[in-house]
């Protein structure tokens, strides 16, 4: 059941990820000027306390983290940085889960390709290495806070969060209750715990975004196509045309696009293909605000 007593557990570990990122994630963007959005009331840019993007399918997802370039409390600026966070206790449950993450934050990313967004996960509980895989082939760079590292940080306020497919629903209302009555000291030993445990982790993590948003531009290749069309009925004869045909000898065809490659200094590149002048010149204005 969604509001089962292991369903609100989960929840509250979901909000205790979310206490370790919103101050780190802050940090890191008022040192550069951005903007980051989260769950809660913004203001004009958008109504509710839900972070909801749309993908290019015209669909809408509500998302945990969004680091804006000129964003502001009035005004949804431009996506840098797409981040999760999600628990899971079982591995079966896992792969669905990162499937699900995927399926939200990919087509958004890629309505947004100019950007080229940064893709993160942040990840809690038991996750398979397949689903962990899974992510990272897909271009998400995933901080993954193993099971035994949240049962350590909850033992560490006296409360026993060791639980498994058969623990009683008592138990996980006796471990919610625990968590309601923390004080302010002990959520911070809750947090600094989980924080301290996986220190290493959150350092690549943040070394990975700064990598990606810090990144500057190297060198942009730009291939002009010209070309004719031709027709063939099978593959044999578009063998012997490529067979046959000289490449050395100057060619008066018609203009058919720009392909533009963009390399930035952290390795990730932008790849993409304009029709015409105005599209193709919009484009490098466009990173040139970058």
């Amino acid at each position: 059941m969604a509001d089962s007593p292991s369903h609100k557990f989960g929840q509250l570990i979901g909000d205790l990820l979310e206490d370790i990122m919103v101050p780190e994630l802050q940090a890191f963007c008022d040192e550069r000027g951005l903007y980051l959005d989260k769950k809660g009331a913004r203001g004009a840019a958008r109504g509710g306390k839900k972070v909801t993007w749309v993908d290019k399918f015209g669909n809408n997802h509500d998302l945990d983290f969004v680091i804006e370039k000129n964003g502001t409390a009035h005004k949804r600026g431009r996506p840098l940085a797409f981040i999760e966070a999600a628990w899971r206790r079982y591995t079966k449950h896992s792969r669905n889960k990162a499937q699900e993450i995927q399926g939200a934050i990919l087509p958004i990313a890629e309505k947004h390709v100019w950007d080229q967004p940064f893709l993160g996960t942040v990840l809690a509980g038991e996750f398979t290495d397949g689903s962990v895989t899974q992510m990272q082939s897909s271009g998400f760079k995933v901080m993954y806070f193993p099971y035994d590292t949240v049962v350590s940080a909850f033992a560490a306020v006296g409360i026993h969060a060791a639980f498994g497919e058969k623990t009683p629903h008592a138990d996980f209302q006796r471990a919610i209750d625990q968590v309601v009555a923390l004080s302010a000291t002990q959520r911070d030993t809750l947090r600094n715990s989980l924080i301290e445990k996986n220190s290493a982790l959150l350092a690549t993590f943040f070394s990975n975004l700064k990598d990606a948003l810090d990144r500057k531009i190297q060198q942009i290749v730009l291939i002009p196509l010209h070309g004719g069309e031709n027709h063939f009925t099978d593959s044999a004869q578009a063998r012997s045309f490529i067979n046959a045909y000289n490449t050395a000898a100057g060619h008066d065809y018609t203009f058919r696009r720009f392909d533009i490659m963009v390399v930035y200094d952290n390795g990730s590149k932008v790849q993409l293909q304009f029709e015409t002048k105005p599209e193709a010149v919009e484009f490098l204005e466009y990173i040139a605000g970058a």
